[in-house]
């Protein structure tokens, strides 16, 4: 109960192209030697970071779900990354939470990036998502999240253990991405997992991945740049505890509530 290993994996994608990009991830995730619990793939992951979700937008009981449960029972491990999802007349940017078990959760990505006009083709969520997997507790959240610090503050004391952002950031940003990703680790005291894609996209948008995984004191354990990689880590629970017992700053936070 104590450690959680988990495995990114920073790839290239198809723009547009499901077909290319499920072949792709199911290869790398058939890959994977080590024993692990969770798998994270990156944003849009099926088809790139597109903004015609009507030409590609799937329901629930899609094929990219039957996918993500397939695999996930073969690998005996939760599979996460965000995919294209229609409900009725709206259509979400929402991350699949599959579990082995061929049970699911999901999270709407709450912050629409207006820069790229994905506030006029898709649906905000209203809800946050903290899943829990071996009792570490885990906070989805999806790319432009990451700028909306009280979107993933911590309340009530330590309510998540690990911060989780899936992501199509572009290069041309990469430093608010990495500062950031730091910055929600130390004033969380929480594990934050980035993982993001890298290539260019169907705009000639080229994202170098800059995965990271950071610890509770904004140390960075993992980070890659500009190559496709797939790598696993064990993280440690009693780090957390320690960080979070010696330097207890929890207590001296504000009192907050997000209004719908």
């Amino acid at each position: 109960m104590s450690t959680l290993t988990i495995t990114t994996i920073q790839t290239n994608l198809q723009w547009e192209n499901k077909v290319a990009n499920l072949q792709l991830l199911k290869e790398k995730i058939d890959s994977i030697e080590e024993r692990t619990e969770i798998i994270v793939l990156p944003e849009m992951f099926s088809t790139g970071f597109t903004m015609q979700p009507q030409l590609f937008a799937e329901v629930m009981d899609g094929e990219t779900i039957s996918w993500m449960r397939t695999l996930a029972t073969t690998k005996k491990a939760v599979i996460t990354g965000s995919i294209i999802i229609k409900e009725g007349d709206h259509y979400f940017n929402r991350l699949i939470w599959m579990l082995p078990n061929g049970e699911l959760g999901y999270y709407d990505k709450r912050h629409l990036f207006a820069y790229g006009e994905e506030d006029k083709h898709y649906t905000a969520g209203k809800k946050r998502l903290i899943a829990s997997v071996k009792g570490w507790k885990i906070n989805l959240q999806v790319c432009y999240d990451l700028r909306f610090p009280v979107w993933a503050r911590q309340q009530s004391g330590a309510e998540y253990d690990i911060l989780l952002y899936v992501a199509n950031w572009p290069e041309r940003r990469i430093r608010a991405w990495k500062t950031l990703l730091c910055a929600r680790a130390i004033e969380n005291q929480a594990y934050v997992i980035g993982v993001n894609r890298i290539g260019d996209d169907g705009n000639n948008i080229y994202h170098s991945g800059d995965s990271l995984i950071i610890d509770p004191l904004g140390e960075v354990l993992y980070h890659m740049t500009d190559v496709e990689d797939v790598f696993t880590i064990t993280l440690e629970k009693t780090k957390l505890e320690e960080v979070r017992t010696k330097f207890p700053f929890g207590k001296d936070s504000d009192e907050f509530t997000i209004l719908p």
